[in-house]
């Protein structure tokens, strides 16, 4: 799924709150007679508000649909699987329009869109135009109003990579752990004024994302040396300078082969819970 996450509260339900999570799932509840209503999705990364996503993963628990249904509007194939792509039309018509649902299907044997997933891969756009961001691309896209140096963003960011505890670039929640290995962080320029960040993990923890960006762009405006970035990590002492949520956005999520999803979910879940 893809979602514009400018007007919403985050992925997470919440009380009183527009949600991604809270949008899909009232989607999902609008079922045709015969068919069961998916209990609480699982998603493989939960974005902060204002975040978006082009290539979200979900997966819903759903009771088996009988074969027969009593209803004609809801139609199965020899397994007693729904037809996906009339659903998929049908939620899509449902959801909000900064919401949707590019693909679905049944999920193999073992698959957990959190647990099983190996990677998920983040973009971060920054302008450094002194006139700030291009009307259309205000949404996406952070204004830096100083000069960025791409080679001194490029290596301050690769101190930090590897498998460390980011608390300095983590909000904290209780009982959680801040140990994530950080696999790639680089940065690149891709028009006169316009700056990417790629930054992949095998997972993040909340505002990790953000938080690097920050700390970095400080050293790419001259306002920080190259070795500050790694010289808060180490001090374990929570970072001031997050970058705002409407520059990121989810790219992608890595799984592994089908016969390996039930082996890496379990080996996640045991390493979060040994943390």
């Amino acid at each position: 799924m893809a979602y514009d996450g400018t007007d919403f509260s985050g992925w997470a339900r919440q009380p009183g709150r527009r949600t991604v999570q809270g949008s899909l799932e009232e989607a999902l509840a609008t079922q045709p007679p015969g068919a069961s209503v998916p209990r609480s999705v699982v998603v493989a990364g939960r974005t902060d508000a204002g975040v978006h996503a082009a290539r979200q993963v979900v997966h819903v628990d759903v009771e088996p649909y009988d074969a027969q249904p009593t209803s004609r509007r809801l139609t199965v194939d020899a397994r007693g699987l729904p037809d996906l792509d009339r659903m998929r039309h049908r939620w899509n018509r449902l959801l909000p329009p900064d919401v949707r649902v590019l693909a679905a299907a049944p999920a193999p044997n073992g698959f957990d869109a959190r647990f099983s997933a190996v990677r998920r891969h983040y973009r971060y756009q920054v302008s450094d135009a002194p006139w700030g961001v291009e009307p259309l691309r205000r949404k996406d896209t952070l204004a830096w109003h100083r000069p960025l140096n791409v080679d001194a963003l490029q290596e301050a960011s690769q101190s930090l990579l590897g498998l460390q505890d980011f608390a300095a670039y983590c909000k904290q929640r209780e009982g959680a752990t801040t140990v994530r290995e950080l696999q790639r962080f680089t940065w690149r320029r891709v028009g006169e004024h316009e700056v990417h960040a790629d930054v992949s993990a095998d997972a993040f923890c909340h505002s990790m994302v953000r938080s690097l960006v920050g700390a970095v762009l400080m050293v790419g405006d001259g306002r920080r040396d190259v070795e500050w970035p790694h010289r808060v990590l180490d001090s374990r002492q929570r970072a001031s300078s997050v970058a705002p949520a409407h520059g990121l956005t989810l790219l992608a999520i890595d799984y592994p082969p089908d016969d390996e999803l039930a082996a890496r979910a379990e080996q996640t879940r045991a390493v979060r819970d040994a943390l």
